[in-house]
């Protein structure tokens, strides 16, 4: 639309009505164009929701620079990736994906979306609501998965908003079923003495490093104004995939007064995730989340925490013993 100005005179007063010219629509983010995408534009915090974004999200994902999860738009916690990333490769190019980054990521050359069949156990479930209440909670057998879509989001890093729209029409509840999704397999980092666990709460991040070296950063919800961030020097004592959840509400200062002590099933949904590394501090560790899409953008109770994947990467390497220092 071209800018028009109309103008009316109606006794003294004069009516000014101005039409912009409207934004042009954001191109659908499609598994074709997300393959095809790399190279061009350079990205910033302007850009808009794009195949280009999910691209490079996708390749930094798989670089073991986390985006969180993938989406498609250029958030907070892709900015924090881009510019790790690019500090890492020497770019200098800040939270931009620049022509520099994109060759640094594009030497990555598998397709960024791949085939993927649903399995039986893909659609099995059971799936069912998580209660927002604890006692509630704590009656239900497993914190499992709440849709099919949640389930598959996890497993390719991405929302399911995103999902949906790389599989327009598509119905995810049939074996055998073909959909595009991120290919996120990731190459294993291996264990080695030398490498440290720092979370940064300026960052909102954990970064594995060996000797000075970034190898690993994942975006983390590190705490809040009531519980802050313990920083220090502390040790990994150990890692528990799958864990139970004991919820005491002395230790939160925002329980409600009549909660009880309760016993949570383990699950991808319960408060701590799929995994717990606990530290050497009493009561904090470093884990997953039920909601992937919050890290980086809310608060906890001074832990830190994790996308579900993220934290299993996490867990594959680390061991007790393992400095994690908590900073500013």
């Amino acid at each position: 639309m071209t800018l028009r100005t109309v103008l009316s005179l109606s006794g003294s007063a004069l009516l000014l009505i101005v039409a912009l010219p409207a934004h042009a629509a954001a191109k659908p983010v499609t598994a074709a164009a997300v393959n095809k995408a790399g190279g061009h534009p350079v990205l910033t915090a302007s850009s808009q929701r794009s195949a280009s974004v999910a691209r490079a999200q996708i390749l930094l994902d798989r670089a073991h620079f986390s985006p969180g999860e993938i989406d498609g738009h250029f958030g907070g916690t892709m900015r924090g990736a881009i510019a790790a990333f690019n500090r890492s490769r020497k770019l200098g190019d800040g939270a931009r994906v620049s022509a520099a980054t994109w060759k640094a990521l594009n030497r990555d050359t598998a397709p960024a979306i791949v085939p993927y069949t649903l399995t039986a156990e893909d659609v099995a479930g059971p799936f069912t609501a998580i209660p927002e209440e604890m006692a509630d909670k704590a009656k239900l057998p497993v914190l499992g998965y709440e849709s099919v879509t949640e389930a598959l989001g996890e497993k390719f890093h991405v929302s399911p908003s995103l999902l949906m729209a790389l599989n327009p029409r598509q119905k995810f509840n049939r074996a055998g079923t073909v959909i595009q999704v991120p290919g996120v397999v990731r190459p294993a980092i291996a264990k080695d003495p030398a490498i440290t666990v720092r979370v940064s709460r300026s960052a909102g991040a954990v970064e594995v490093l060996d000797g000075k070296t970034v190898v690993a950063r994942y975006p983390a919800t590190t705490g809040s104004t009531h519980d802050p961030l313990p920083l220090g020097d502390w040790k990994i004592n150990g890692v528990a995939r799958n864990p139970t959840y004991n919820y005491n509400p002395d230790l939160f200062w925002d329980a409600e007064a009549d909660e009880k002590k309760v016993k949570l099933a383990a699950g991808p949904n319960s408060p701590v995730g799929a995994v717990w590394i606990d530290l050497s501090k009493p009561h904090y560790g470093i884990h997953g989340t039920p909601v992937p899409s919050t890290i980086g953008k809310t608060s906890s109770h001074g832990c830190i925490r994790l996308t579900n994947w993220d934290a299993l990467e996490l867990a594959t390497i680390v061991s007790p013993g393992m400095a994690a220092v908590l900073v500013e």
